[in-house]
Protein backbone atom coordinates (compact mmCIF):
# COMPACT_ATOMS: atom_id res chain seq x y z
CA UNK A 1 0.00 0.00 0.00
CA UNK A 2 2.74 2.19 0.94
CA UNK A 3 6.52 1.78 0.46
CA UNK A 4 8.97 4.03 0.99
CA UNK A 5 12.73 3.40 0.61
CA UNK A 6 15.95 5.48 1.53
CA UNK A 7 13.79 8.29 2.45
CA UNK A 8 15.84 11.75 2.76
CA UNK A 9 14.32 15.44 3.00
CA UNK A 10 16.70 18.17 4.18
CA UNK A 11 16.01 21.87 4.59
CA UNK A 12 19.14 23.72 3.39
CA UNK A 13 21.93 22.13 5.52
CA UNK A 14 19.25 20.68 7.50
CA UNK A 15 18.97 16.77 7.76
CA UNK A 16 15.70 16.23 8.86
CA UNK A 17 15.09 12.81 7.49
CA UNK A 18 18.27 10.49 7.32
CA UNK A 19 17.82 7.23 4.65
CA UNK A 20 14.47 5.66 6.08
CA UNK A 21 12.47 2.74 4.89
CA UNK A 22 9.40 1.16 6.27
CA UNK A 23 6.09 -0.15 4.84
CA UNK A 24 2.45 -0.36 5.42
CA UNK A 25 0.14 -3.23 3.34
CA UNK A 26 -3.71 -2.72 2.64
CA UNK A 27 -5.49 -2.90 6.36
CA UNK A 28 -2.93 -2.26 8.52
CA UNK A 29 -2.06 0.90 10.70
CA UNK A 30 1.51 2.15 11.30
CA UNK A 31 2.33 4.51 14.25
CA UNK A 32 4.60 6.60 14.42
CA UNK A 33 5.94 8.22 17.84
CA UNK A 34 9.04 9.90 18.87
CA UNK A 35 10.04 13.38 20.46
CA UNK A 36 9.62 17.10 18.98
CA UNK A 37 11.17 17.57 15.86
CA UNK A 38 12.49 13.72 14.84
CA UNK A 39 10.57 14.14 11.39
CA UNK A 40 7.60 12.17 12.19
CA UNK A 41 5.18 14.89 10.88
CA UNK A 42 7.49 15.59 7.47
CA UNK A 43 7.47 11.67 6.68
CA UNK A 44 3.78 12.43 6.56
CA UNK A 45 3.68 15.51 4.63
CA UNK A 46 6.51 13.95 1.87
CA UNK A 47 4.02 11.03 1.49
CA UNK A 48 1.38 13.26 0.80
CA UNK A 49 3.23 15.96 -1.64
CA UNK A 50 3.07 18.85 0.23
CA UNK A 51 7.18 18.12 0.60
CA UNK A 52 9.41 17.51 -2.00
CA UNK A 53 12.10 14.02 -0.99
CA UNK A 54 15.28 15.34 -1.26
CA UNK A 55 16.16 11.85 -2.47
CA UNK A 56 14.67 8.10 -1.77
CA UNK A 57 11.64 6.41 -2.97
CA UNK A 58 8.25 6.44 -2.40
CA UNK A 59 5.30 3.95 -3.50
CA UNK A 60 1.78 4.21 -3.14
CA UNK A 61 -0.91 1.74 -4.03
CA UNK A 62 1.77 0.19 -6.17
CA UNK A 63 2.49 3.31 -7.92
CA UNK A 64 5.92 5.28 -8.01
CA UNK A 65 5.59 8.93 -6.97
CA UNK A 66 9.22 9.15 -6.73
CA UNK A 67 12.18 7.01 -7.15
CA UNK A 68 15.55 7.67 -6.08
CA UNK A 69 14.94 11.72 -5.75
CA UNK A 70 12.91 12.13 -9.15
CA UNK A 71 9.51 12.22 -9.55
CA UNK A 72 7.11 11.26 -12.48
CA UNK A 73 5.36 13.31 -14.15
CA UNK A 74 3.21 16.53 -13.08
CA UNK A 75 -0.58 14.33 -13.98
CA UNK A 76 0.76 11.00 -12.69
CA UNK A 77 1.78 12.90 -9.20
CA UNK A 78 -2.33 14.30 -8.69
CA UNK A 79 -3.25 11.24 -9.69
CA UNK A 80 -1.06 9.60 -7.33
CA UNK A 81 -1.87 12.44 -4.22
CA UNK A 82 -5.76 11.31 -4.19
CA UNK A 83 -5.01 8.33 -3.05
CA UNK A 84 -3.94 9.61 0.36
CA UNK A 85 -5.77 11.92 2.74
CA UNK A 86 -4.10 14.14 5.28
CA UNK A 87 -5.59 15.00 8.00
CA UNK A 88 -3.93 17.77 10.21
CA UNK A 89 -3.31 18.59 13.96
CA UNK A 90 -4.96 22.15 13.53
CA UNK A 91 -8.04 21.15 11.64
CA UNK A 92 -6.98 23.72 8.75
CA UNK A 93 -10.71 23.82 7.61
CA UNK A 94 -11.90 26.56 6.08
CA UNK A 95 -13.32 29.42 8.38
CA UNK A 96 -15.96 31.51 5.96
CA UNK A 97 -17.29 27.93 4.99
CA UNK A 98 -20.09 25.82 6.74
CA UNK A 99 -19.25 22.72 7.50
CA UNK A 100 -21.08 20.73 4.44
CA UNK A 101 -19.37 23.40 2.35
CA UNK A 102 -15.94 22.17 4.09
CA UNK A 103 -16.88 18.51 3.35
CA UNK A 104 -18.66 19.04 -0.27
CA UNK A 105 -16.07 21.76 -2.11
CA UNK A 106 -13.05 19.46 -2.05
CA UNK A 107 -15.40 16.74 -3.73
CA UNK A 108 -16.55 19.52 -6.30
CA UNK A 109 -13.21 20.96 -7.02
CA UNK A 110 -11.04 18.00 -6.92
CA UNK A 111 -13.27 14.92 -8.14
CA UNK A 112 -15.82 16.94 -10.49
CA UNK A 113 -18.33 15.89 -8.58
CA UNK A 114 -21.90 17.56 -8.97
CA UNK A 115 -23.16 18.99 -5.87
CA UNK A 116 -26.14 16.66 -5.39
CA UNK A 117 -23.53 14.05 -5.39
CA UNK A 118 -21.52 15.78 -2.95
CA UNK A 119 -23.92 16.91 -0.87
CA UNK A 120 -24.80 13.08 -0.55
CA UNK A 121 -21.84 11.90 0.28
CA UNK A 122 -21.07 14.76 2.67
CA UNK A 123 -24.34 14.40 4.94
CA UNK A 124 -23.76 10.95 5.09
CA UNK A 125 -20.38 10.81 6.15
CA UNK A 126 -21.28 14.09 8.90
CA UNK A 127 -23.72 11.49 9.90
CA UNK A 128 -21.37 9.20 10.92
CA UNK A 129 -18.98 11.94 12.59
CA UNK A 130 -22.67 12.61 14.83
CA UNK A 131 -22.34 15.79 13.18
CA UNK A 132 -25.25 15.67 10.52
CA UNK A 133 -26.95 18.43 12.78
CA UNK A 134 -23.86 21.17 12.32
CA UNK A 135 -24.02 20.81 8.62
CA UNK A 136 -24.64 24.47 8.54
CA UNK A 137 -22.77 25.77 11.60
CA UNK A 138 -18.90 27.53 11.01
CA UNK A 139 -15.79 26.01 11.96
CA UNK A 140 -16.11 29.45 14.84
CA UNK A 141 -19.19 27.66 16.57
CA UNK A 142 -17.48 24.19 16.88
CA UNK A 143 -15.00 22.52 19.88
CA UNK A 144 -12.14 21.48 18.66
CA UNK A 145 -12.85 17.78 18.84
CA UNK A 146 -16.06 18.73 16.62
CA UNK A 147 -13.55 20.40 14.22
CA UNK A 148 -11.24 17.34 14.19
CA UNK A 149 -14.14 15.05 13.05
CA UNK A 150 -14.99 17.79 10.14
CA UNK A 151 -11.41 17.17 8.93
CA UNK A 152 -11.59 13.75 8.83
CA UNK A 153 -15.08 13.57 7.10
CA UNK A 154 -13.69 16.35 4.67
CA UNK A 155 -10.47 13.74 4.03
CA UNK A 156 -12.72 10.63 3.42
CA UNK A 157 -14.77 12.15 0.95
CA UNK A 158 -11.92 12.15 -1.49
CA UNK A 159 -12.22 8.63 -1.14
CA UNK A 160 -8.52 7.94 -0.36
CA UNK A 161 -7.28 4.60 0.17
CA UNK A 162 -4.82 5.64 2.69
CA UNK A 163 -5.10 8.24 5.57
CA UNK A 164 -2.53 10.21 7.09
CA UNK A 165 -2.92 11.69 10.68
CA UNK A 166 -0.44 13.98 12.06
CA UNK A 167 -1.13 14.36 15.44
CA UNK A 168 -4.58 14.74 15.33
CA UNK A 169 -5.52 14.90 19.03
CA UNK A 170 -2.29 17.64 19.80
CA UNK A 171 -4.69 20.75 19.27
CA UNK A 172 -7.35 19.62 21.85
CA UNK A 173 -8.29 20.02 25.21
CA UNK A 174 -7.79 16.55 27.10
CA UNK A 175 -11.60 16.10 28.23
CA UNK A 176 -11.95 16.11 23.69
CA UNK A 177 -8.71 13.65 22.79
CA UNK A 178 -11.17 10.86 23.22
CA UNK A 179 -13.91 11.09 20.81
CA UNK A 180 -11.46 11.52 17.94
CA UNK A 181 -8.99 8.20 19.32
CA UNK A 182 -12.54 6.62 19.20
CA UNK A 183 -13.22 8.01 15.07
CA UNK A 184 -9.57 6.82 14.23
CA UNK A 185 -10.42 3.14 16.04
CA UNK A 186 -13.41 2.70 14.14
CA UNK A 187 -12.03 3.09 11.05
CA UNK A 188 -9.40 0.74 12.27
CA UNK A 189 -11.83 -1.73 12.76
CA UNK A 190 -13.26 -1.13 8.95
CA UNK A 191 -9.64 -2.04 7.70
CA UNK A 192 -8.77 1.40 6.66
CA UNK A 193 -4.66 1.27 5.62
CA UNK A 194 -3.77 4.30 8.10
CA UNK A 195 -0.46 5.54 8.90
CA UNK A 196 -1.06 7.74 12.72
CA UNK A 197 1.92 10.26 14.25
CA UNK A 198 0.79 10.39 17.81
CA UNK A 199 2.06 11.22 21.06
CA UNK A 200 -0.45 8.85 22.62
CA UNK A 201 1.48 5.89 23.50
CA UNK A 202 -1.32 3.76 24.62
CA UNK A 203 -3.70 4.63 21.97
CA UNK A 204 -0.58 3.76 19.58
CA UNK A 205 -0.12 0.22 21.07
CA UNK A 206 -4.03 -0.62 20.77
CA UNK A 207 -4.07 0.25 17.72
CA UNK A 208 -1.53 0.08 15.71
CA UNK A 209 -0.33 -3.03 13.40
CA UNK A 210 3.31 -1.83 13.72
CA UNK A 211 4.95 1.02 15.70
CA UNK A 212 8.04 3.16 14.28
CA UNK A 213 9.66 5.11 16.90
CA UNK A 214 11.48 8.07 15.28
CA UNK A 215 14.80 10.37 16.78
CA UNK A 216 16.49 13.08 14.92
CA UNK A 217 15.23 11.81 11.52
CA UNK A 218 16.49 8.18 11.72
CA UNK A 219 14.29 4.90 12.80
CA UNK A 220 15.82 4.36 16.14
CA UNK A 221 13.55 1.10 17.02
CA UNK A 222 10.44 -0.68 15.18
CA UNK A 223 8.23 -3.71 15.69
CA UNK A 224 4.99 -5.11 17.17
CA UNK A 225 3.41 -2.52 19.39
CA UNK A 226 2.90 -4.25 22.65
CA UNK A 227 7.06 -4.91 22.07
CA UNK A 228 8.12 -1.39 21.12
CA UNK A 229 5.61 0.23 24.02
CA UNK A 230 5.95 -2.34 26.88
CA UNK A 231 9.55 -3.79 26.55
CA UNK A 232 11.74 -1.33 24.41
CA UNK A 233 15.40 -3.00 23.43
CA UNK A 234 17.28 0.41 22.85
CA UNK A 235 18.10 2.66 25.42
CA UNK A 236 17.11 5.63 23.40
CA UNK A 237 13.50 4.19 23.55
CA UNK A 238 12.90 3.36 26.82
CA UNK A 239 14.46 6.79 27.93
CA UNK A 240 11.95 8.33 25.51
CA UNK A 241 8.78 6.10 26.76
CA UNK A 242 9.32 6.18 30.27
CA UNK A 243 7.96 10.15 30.65
CA UNK A 244 4.62 8.33 29.62
CA UNK A 245 4.58 4.79 31.80
CA UNK A 246 2.68 6.59 34.61
CA UNK A 247 0.20 8.06 32.05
Amino acid sequence: MISVENLEKSFGTLDVIKGISFSVEKGEVLGIIGPSGSGKSTILRCISQLEDVTGGTIKICGETLVENGVYVDKAKRHEITLKSGLVFQNFNLFPHYSVLQNVTEPQIRVLKKSKEEAVAVAMELLQRMGLDSKANAYPCELSGGQQQRVSIARALALKPEVLLFDEPTSALDPELTGEILAVIKELASQKMTMVVVTHEMAFARDISSHIIFMDGGVIVEEGEPEAVINNPQIERTQSFLSRFSNK
